[in-house]
């Protein structure tokens, strides 16, 4: 096995999806599927790389179920680094579309530069790929494959091109036949936006200011329902993907 070794490059100037230049990346060998796969760090803490055996096997039968249409090869595997509510530095992991990776690593790259605090990120995997689970515990995450209701269209979240960021506090609301769905239930208590509190996310918040700056759109924008917790590629993007 042969390794490859690149000097990073400097922080601040990262790769945006779309982007013609690739900068330089650190490369190491992981055990993966038919021998080695390369992991692409930028910077210490944070990597991309194809699923990792190890971590394919999580998500069979949870996040990528037994109908999902996406190639396990269109997937990236990330590791992330950021800084906690309680202001310590942990290490979570993230799956996303290829196409986006190192976009998203960008932007957590200055989330965390800016100790911007996220209650933890973690594999929906480890709550059997329940959302209501997953955000209910206040999980930053992204793919967890699924059609949108009544359709043979896979969700943007189906395809790990949106994610959530401290979902408990920032819901998703939309009046359903006259009833208000919220989701998840607890974060009841953080619908009415017009409140201060901790980790909200509006148009002023750091993390919707840089997700926009990569191109993401933010559901908090959205007027026939709010999803405050909620990046994701808008649309007119996937088309020519």
């Amino acid at each position: 096995m042969q390794y490859r070794y690149v000097a990073p490059h400097p922080f601040g100037e990262l790769p945006r999806w779309g982007a013609k230049n690739v900068l330089p990346l650190n490369l190491i060998a992981l055990p993966g599927k038919g021998g080695y796969i390369t992991m692409t760090t930028c910077i210490e803490g944070f990597s991309y790389s194809p699923i990792p055996d190890a971590i394919f096997e999580i998500m069979k039968g949870k996040s990528f179920k037994t109908d999902c249409t996406i190639p396990r090869e269109e997937l990236s595997y990330l590791r992330i680094r950021y800084v906690d509510l309680q202001g310590k530095t942990q290490d979570g992991e993230m799956v996303v579309n290829r196409r986006i990776a190192e976009t998203v690593l960008s932007i957590f790259q200055e989330l965390y530069a800016a100790k911007y605090p996220i209650e933890k990120i973690r594999l929906v995997d480890h709550y059997d790929a329940d959302d209501e689970r997953s955000t209910a515990d206040n999980n930053s995450s992204s793919f967890n494959f699924r059609f949108i209701s009544h359709t043979t269209k896979v969700s943007k979240h189906g395809m790990g091109a949106a994610i959530d960021i401290n979902p408990l506090y920032n819901p998703y609301v939309k009046m359903v036949d006259g009833k208000l769905t919220i989701e998840p239930a607890a974060g009841a208590p953080y619908i009415d936006r017009s409140r201060d509190f901790p980790m909200k996310i509006d148009e002023k918040d750091l993390a919707c200011i840089i997700f926009a700056k990569y191109g993401f759109e933010w559901g908090g924008s959205w007027e026939d329902r709010k999803d405050y917790q909620h990046f994701e590629i808008p649309d007119d993007v996937i088309k020519n993907w």
